[in-house]
């Protein structure tokens, strides 16, 4: 690859992790406590390429002035300058966030903090007709709180719809650092009301748990009897931690 190629994807690389960083859709990759480290190397990158850019340009024009009759035809390089397409599709079209196949392909499981501990007592969830819960956070109290802190309490949650094995779920991906690592908590939402959502379709759902039904043979996917559903947009942070 041609010095002024590399440069060049340097560029417009360091300008894409900008980009992304700046309009929030580095969310779909990583945590939001890793936007400073972006939004740096970005910047390092955009400005080690402009440097390299001006410098090859300066030493140019000194050979040229030298060898005024030089001229240099290559066209081993071309190619390279496909590299140039995937870097564009970042600057341009952010890919979507993962969403209901890595549910499908991926094994749910409560989060590891708890996948490793006894049942416990949790504290008691706070006061109010309704609560609003993480979904990793009521995956977790369902399939590990021998207190039964669910149990009786009307709970609401946000996910995207899931449909697999004849069975509708809500569903939200948790990550530790990025979505290379990220894994699925579901729930069952039962009675039918959010069958006629399409797949990857964001929901907010209240309801109560049915009390025993997460389990190690179902992944601790708790059965979530429905009260009210409610479509939403997709929340420009997708993923739990």
């Amino acid at each position: 690859m041609k010095r002024e190629t590399q440069n060049i994807l340097l560029v417009l690389l360091g300008g894409a992790l900008v980009k992304i960083a700046v309009n929030g859709d580095y969310l779909r990759y990583v945590k939001p406590a890793q936007q400073p480290w972006i939004i740096a190397g970005g910047v390092v990158m955009v400005l080690l390429g402009a440097v390299s850019i001006l410098r090859d340009l300066r030493a140019a024009r000194r050979e040229a002035a030298a060898v005024p009759d030089a001229h240099k035809h290559s066209h081993q390089a071309r190619s390279a300058w496909l590299l140039l397409v995937p870097v564009m599709a970042v600057f341009l079209v952010a890919p979507p966030a993962l969403g209901a196949d890595s549910v499908t392909r991926a094994e749910a499981r409560v989060p590891a903090s708890a996948a490793t501990a006894n049942a416990m007592a949790f504290p008691p969830l706070p006061a109010g007709d309704m609560v609003p819960l993480k979904v990793n956070e009521f995956v977790t109290r369902a399939g590990w709180d021998k207190a039964g802190t669910l149990n009786g309490r009307t709970i609401s949650l946000t996910g995207f719809v899931v449909h697999t094995g004849g069975r509708t779920l809500l569903a939200r991906l948790v990550i530790s650092c990025c979505a290379a690592d990220a894994f699925p908590v579901t729930v069952h939402l039962t009675g039918g009301q959010a069958d006629q959502f399409a797949a990857d379709a964001w929901l907010r759902v209240n309801g109560t748990i049915v009390p025993g039904t997460a389990t190690l043979a179902n992944d601790y996917t708790a059965d979530f009897t429905v009260s009210t559903i409610e479509p939403i947009p997709a929340p420009q942070d997708p993923y739990e931690y």
